[in-house]
């Protein structure tokens, strides 16, 4: 039993996102396969998600059951992201977003659009926990994707291939985020790197330029904080754009006077329309078309980084699409899913070029800033804690000691006549009285008196 136990513990498996990749291209739930392998839903995210992995037997079966128990998938897009660019989505990708809007079967689409350089992206890098031999290893050779036959054909059935060859026109940039001797290092040149890029997304999600340099300003103050996992991450700048991009989209800001009205609208008309069109969508397709389209995320990747399932995302992507081709005549025009991805990402790009440029603060700055708001938040963890103490303490020394049981409430006497008003004194009462005013005000006589 043991020795079975520690020969498939062996069995290797893919990373989290492309785990999920595999199912969703076996058109798998997660019911489906935590039914099959005697686990929870809840697991079986967990496995998905990076946090947990399977052990034993349950991980053979995994990875027979996803189909990477014969070979070791290279993480989709790795070798684009160690030369310092996103990978690009694919043309089937494309077509099987354009399946779930028309519910027809897409054609197959030999034209993959290129990434463009100049768009906002972060430059994501591996860091020092990425597996090596993931990176070296080649990737899988997807399987044909069936074609939908009708409209509730699974997007995710679809294989997403590799990315191909990178844009003439962009120069990679060969130096790692984390390849700095010093955590201080690593973490400055993730920042020089990503920070710009991710100015000009929040600025392309909220419409607000001091809201969008918040945004990022405080994703790397979190970054920092917990930077020993940010490290290890397998996207460090994926990382702090999730963490920019919920910062810039949380709801409380509306209440906040410094950010209540968005900015002066850009003065050239395209733009003004292509923002007013942007904004008018709901903040989650907001951030599924930037992710898709802007930064150029394929779909499963989208859907995992704005917490939906792949059909979600895809038709978050299909209505944002439809809304603002109605807004906007010249994405109306594009004869394909592929051109319209590509006019989008070159309308998105020069919205987000901001002029003049932000002027965001040095790595060093950025770094004190989040040690100091660490600090306060601790002194203030400590304060409370003070309080709660003394007034623990205060209690506990004013409290009774002993039980001391409650006076019970007056209650009415009944049978008694009242009185109504002064008797008539007797000729004793009187006698007594006159004595009593007569003798003097202390001595034994004034209690006592003589009666005769």
């Amino acid at each position: 039993m043991t020795g079975s136990t520690t020969g498939t513990a062996d069995v290797p498996l893919p990373s989290p996102k492309e785990r999920r990749r595999l199912r969703e291209a076996k058109s798998l739930s997660e019911e489906q396969v935590a039914s099959a392998l005697g686990v929870t839903e809840a697991t079986v995210r967990s496995w998905e998600s990076g946090r947990t992995a399977p052990q034993g037997r349950k991980r053979e079966a995994y990875a027979q059951l996803i189909g990477c128990a014969d070979q070791r998938p290279a993480r989709r897009g790795s070798s684009a992201r160690s030369r310092g660019r996103r990978p690009k989505p694919a043309a089937s990708e494309a077509a099987a977003v354009e399946a779930t809007a028309t519910a027809e079967a897409p054609a197959a689409e030999t034209a993959s659009p290129s990434v463009s350089p100049s768009v906002p992206a972060d430059g994501a890098a591996p860091a020092d926990g990425a597996a090596p031999d993931e990176a070296a290893a080649p990737a899988p050779a997807p399987a044909p994707a069936p074609a939908p036959a009708s409209a509730t054909a699974p997007v995710e059935a679809v294989p997403v291939p590799d990315p191909p060859g990178q844009d003439a026109s962009y120069v990679p940039d060969t130096s790692d985020v984390s390849s700095g001797p010093t955590p201080e290092g690593a973490f400055d040149a993730l920042y020089q790197r990503t920070a710009p890029g991710l100015v000009g997304q929040a600025f392309l999600l909220t419409g607000r330029r001091n809201l969008s340099q918040e945004s990022v300003e405080r994703a790397f103050h979190t970054a920092w904080e917990r930077w020993p996992e940010v490290a290890v991450d397998r996207d460090p700048a994926g990382w702090v754009r999730a963490a920019a991009h919920e910062y810039a989209l949380s709801p409380w800001h509306r209440v906040r006077r410094a950010h209540r009205h968005p900015d002066a609208p850009p003065a050239d008309p395209e733009r003004r329309a292509l923002l007013e069109a942007f904004l008018a969508l709901p903040p989650s397709s907001r951030r599924t078309v930037l992710l898709y389209d802007g930064v150029g995320l394929d779909l499963p990747e989208t859907a995992a980084e704005t917490e939906a399932s792949t059909p979600a995302a895809a038709g978050r992507l299909v209505n944002a699409r439809v809304a603002l081709a109605e807004r906007l005549p010249d994405l109306a025009g594009a004869p394909s899913s592929t051109e319209l991805s590509e006019r989008l990402r070159e309308r998105l790009h020069s919205l987000a070029a901001l002029e003049p440029p932000p002027a965001l603060p040095a790595p060093k700055a950025v770094r004190a800033g989040s040690e100091r708001k660490a600090q306060l938040w601790t002194r203030a963890a400590i304060a409370f804690a003070a309080l709660l103490i003394g007034a623990t303490a205060f209690t506990l020394h004013t409290a009774p000691t002993r039980y001391e049981e409650p006076l019970s409430p007056a209650q009415r006497v009944g049978g008694v006549p009242p009185r109504g008003g002064p008797q008539h004194l007797t000729e004793q009462d009187l006698e007594l009285q006159q004595s009593l005013r007569e003798q003097l005000t202390h001595g034994p006589e004034r209690l006592v008196p003589l009666i005769h």
